[in-house]
């Protein structure tokens, strides 16, 4: 299990194989991260021009006084599931993937095999964030799980019961019976890169361990709903689920991978955002589960390659390739061609960006969306929906990073409509020149028309006409191209995978 690795401007991502959520050699396991020293000696500051303000820069002595502070909040998590439950924390040899999660379509999508599930037992870690004994841990820890005991670091150990789940953020929330627990308490502030990050768990079935490093980078995209904070703090199998403290003693983030090619930590991991994880953890505890706004977009960036072809300014927003039946985006008039450029009166980055914020609303908020449609800005009001089982596959596919039919063809597309291409078809934008398309001399600013005998205008249409194709066993589709030396009939292979 792996982690992807993002880097600008064109990010790569690693084999799936070293993507990992943590697990113990029993079973998974969860890290704390706990930031914050309290002895400081002072270094003269770098003063490179001459009238440079003078200032001192704080190292810390060391963490001792931190980590007495917030080590007794750190509990050890061991689960039992029922023999072939599909749990993640199982064993060091089964998937912490679950089925259908945004983990588990990463770690498919870059090769790994998924091993056997054989496993009855599993460890982990936590951290109590209120007195009367709430603690947070991660989903694939307690997932499925027939019983749960946390071990306090006074050597006590407590039966928990899980108070709610959320596959998509990998949270849950388990609860101690008693009073008088010690707790920790989220971070308001933003983590900044450079800050230090020390991780206190129970790696390999080792509670209590204390290891520290630095912030290395923030928003990291890991494949799923979430923004990833990546630190250098070593953590291992069994740290998954913990918190990251700053110098404060509050969690800035919650383990949840790593990236190794061996298993060990290589001093790259990946934790939860403090932000996101208050949002989940509140709404489990009030509810036991988790709501969130639906909007009902397919989407894709907008490249520099689409931004020229649509006429924009900048690279900037969400295409819409296809709004989704019935969705809050349709029936508010949301159509194929739309450039997302910013929500209730804040920009939009990028269609990942457009989703996470989506995804933090509540179910009946009226939203703002400011959009270009055939170079004319508009602004619609949206009322989001509520997000069922069945759309939360959708709702994933709102933040992919490329259509379908890129990865099929090697081609980027848009509405051939919005990009001022003609009233049909849909309008290559970016070719891959080591893909089937290129192959065929298809080129960007060409048109599609129809594909396999139907007509397409979106695409949407390009992609569900390509999977009919393939479920009814074609090897290869036919496609009607116009470009600037006439309309013509190209044949291209279906890809397999």
């Amino acid at each position: 299990m792996n982690e992807s690795n993002p880097s600008s401007p064109a990010p790569r991502r690693p084999s799936a194989r070293r993507l990992a959520l943590m697990g113990s050699a029993a079973g998974l396991a969860i890290a704390l991260l706990v930031g914050g020293p309290t002895g400081f000696r002072q270094i003269p500051a770098w003063s490179g021009q001459v009238n440079a303000a003078e200032t001192t820069l704080q190292h810390p002595a060391d963490f001792a006084d931190l980590i007495a502070k917030v080590k007794p909040a750190v509990v050890s998590v061991r689960v039992k599931m029922d023999q072939g439950a599909q749990n993640s924390s199982a064993d060091e040899n089964a998937s912490p993937l679950q089925p259908g999660s945004p983990m588990e379509k990463f770690f498919r999508q870059f090769g790994g095999d998924q091993p056997q599930r054989r496993a009855v037992t599993g460890e982990g870690s936590g951290f109590f964030i209120s007195a009367d004994g709430y603690a947070v841990t991660n989903n694939h820890v307690v997932d499925h799980a027939k019983t749960v005991t946390v071990t306090t670091d006074d050597g006590k150990i407590h039966t928990a019961t899980v108070v709610g789940t959320d596959s998509r953020s990998d949270l849950a929330l388990i609860k101690v019976e008693g009073s008088g627990f010690p707790y920790v308490t989220f971070s308001d502030k933003a983590p900044r890169i450079g800050e230090w990050a020390v991780a206190v768990g129970n790696p390999f079935g080792l509670g209590g361990t204390v290891t520290a490093g630095i912030i290395s980078a923030t928003g990291r995209d890991i494949g799923s709903a979430n923004d990833y904070i990546q630190i250098d703090a070593p953590i291992n199998r069994g740290n998954s689920g913990g918190p990251t403290f700053d110098t404060d003693g509050n969690v800035m983030g919650i383990n949840t991978a790593i990236f190794s090619p061996s298993g060990g930590s290589v001093g790259i991991g990946f934790d939860i955002p403090a932000a996101t994880a208050k949002n989940v953890i509140a709404q489990l505890k009030d509810n036991g589960h988790v709501t969130r706004g639906w909007l009902g977009v397919q989407i894709q960036p907008v490249t520099s390659e689409v931004a020229d072809a649509l006429g924009l300014k900048q690279a900037a927003g969400a295409l819409v390739t296809e709004p989704q039946s019935g969705s809050p985006a349709a029936k508010a008039g949301v159509k194929a061609g739309d450039v997302i450029v910013s929500l209730d009166g804040a920009s939009i980055k990028d269609s990942r960006e457009l989703a996470q914020k989506i995804g933090t609303m509540s179910p009946g908020s009226t939203i703002k969306l400011g959009v270009i449609r055939e170079g004319n800005t508009d602004t619609i009001n949206v009322t989001l929906s509520q997000m069922q089982n069945q759309q939360q596959a959708q709702a994933d596919s709102e933040q992919q990073s490329s259509p379908q039919a890129q990865s099929r063809l090697g081609l980027s597309l848009a509405p051939a409509k919005a990009a001022g291409a003609g009233e049909q078809g849909v309008v290559v934008t970016a070719v891959d020149p080591n893909g089937p398309a290129a192959e065929q001399g298809i080129k960007a600013g060409d048109v599609i028309v129809n594909v396999g005998g139907t007509s397409v205008s979106t695409p949407g249409e390009v992609q569900k006409q390509l999977g009919q194709l393939q479920k009814a066993g074609k090897h290869s589709v036919l496609m009607r191209v116009k470009s600037g030396e006439g309309t013509r009939y190209v044949a291209l292979p279906l890809a397999t995978g």
